[in-house]
């Protein structure tokens, strides 16, 4: 399980070097390739692959008729690449996602159960406030952790 904010710095080549809290986990899964993708090209976003190969499958039953699962994977492949953590745990972001996310120096690498996201850091914090729980977040989020099924408002 991935969790938690770990500032990181991508390099002039376009390289993460995993934050040792996430590479220990990937390590106890002896994990070692990556999908490197965006859903938006506002972030990063990156999979383990056996992470990843499981969210394809559950997409796969319904890529053919549904047009936001088609759009999901034109974008995903579009941003994405399948990467392979070198010796000094460091990936490499695909080059379009870098200048599309503005991933070119101080990054915040956030864990998010099973992959990480990876934001530039000052679009990121100057993004809090506005991102802000509402109370009808509260409420989904708390009927979740309750076992009933979330609330949408």
């Amino acid at each position: 399980m991935f969790r938690g904010n770990h500032p990181a710095k991508v390099d002039e080549k376009g390289r993460l070097k995993l934050p040792a809290a996430f590479k220990q986990l990937v390590d106890a899964q002896s994990v070692s390739q990556f999908y490197i993708t965006s859903s938006d090209g506002a972030k990063a976003e990156v999979w383990p692959l056996p992470a990843w190969e499981k969210v394809e499958a559950k997409l796969a039953e319904f890529s053919i008729m549904n047009d936001a699962v088609e759009k999901y994977l034109s974008l995903t492949s579009y941003y994405g690449q399948q990467v392979e953590m070198d010796n000094q745990a460091r990936v490499l972001i695909p080059q379009i996602l870098r200048g599309a996310a503005k991933l070119d120096a101080e990054v915040v690498v956030i864990g998010k159960i099973d992959h990480l996201e990876v934001h530039n850091q000052a679009a990121f914090e100057a993004s809090l406030p506005a991102n802000a729980l509402t109370q009808d977040d509260r409420r989904s989020v708390g009927a979740i952790l309750n076992g009933r099924p979330a609330v949408n408002p």
